[in-house]
């Protein structure tokens, strides 16, 4: 009895480590592949906001670093911001953002801005929001997020950077307001870092003499 049993243990012993090698020699295999395929679908969705004709770097190369801590992104972890450039000069940024108040939750925003401080482009890259409601956010789904557009701090005044539901210039979705205010406030709070922010972000250093 014992050396049966001692037998199965030796056995699954065996079993365990076949299994494991053979996951780890698929996941070395296909890591590669995985992370190129990762790299693609990034670029493809910065190339949206920021298309060819407009830079000749490699974005996904040409990065500056944000953290958590930077409260108008929402961000829960740190991430990177892009840099699109034209012969080595900066045309725009795309920053990372999450709308933390959406309806079902976080909505992942990418924010094109143009170093005269318009909006590039916007695009929402993950969210929970209803079918059919919320989920208009999504360019897939209506052209809705394309009216960002061209915006620009002073283009709607901040008052009016919000739904029309709240007197604002920025229109809702018929039986939704929540996720479209929402997206709202966190591209403005993205044109906001960037004015916090421009020197650094587009590598320009500080006059000392003001």
């Amino acid at each position: 009895m014992k050396g049966s049993i001692r037998r199965n243990s030796i056995l699954l012993g065996l079993f365990a480590v076949l299994t494991t090698t053979i996951i780890a020699g698929t996941y070395l295999g296909t890591r590669e592949r995985i992370a190129e395929e990762q790299r693609k679908a990034a670029e493809k969705a910065l190339l949206e906001i920021v298309p060819l004709h407009r830079h000749n770097n490699a974005m996904l190369d040409d990065t500056v670093a944000v953290g958590a801590e930077a409260s108008l992104l929402g961000l829960r972890k740190d991430a990177d911001i892009y840099v699109a450039r034209q012969d080595g000069v900066p045309v725009a940024i795309i920053l990372p953002a999450i709308a933390r108040d959406g309806y079902s939750g976080d909505i992942q925003l990418i924010i094109g801005i143009n170093i005269d401080g318009t909006v590039a482009g916007v695009r929402a890259l993950a969210h929970r929001e209803t079918p059919g409601l919320g989920d208009k956010v999504d360019l897939k789904k209506s052209p809705w997020i394309l009216g960002f557009n061209g915006r620009s701090l002073a283009d709607p005044l901040p008052e009016k950077w919000t739904v029309r539901k709240d007197r604002g210039v920025f229109d809702q979705f018929t039986g939704a307001t929540i996720t479209p205010r929402a997206v709202t406030a966190a591209v403005k709070r993205a044109l906001d870092y960037y004015a916090e922010h421009r020197n650094e972000l587009l590598g320009i250093e500080e006059d000392d003499n003001g």
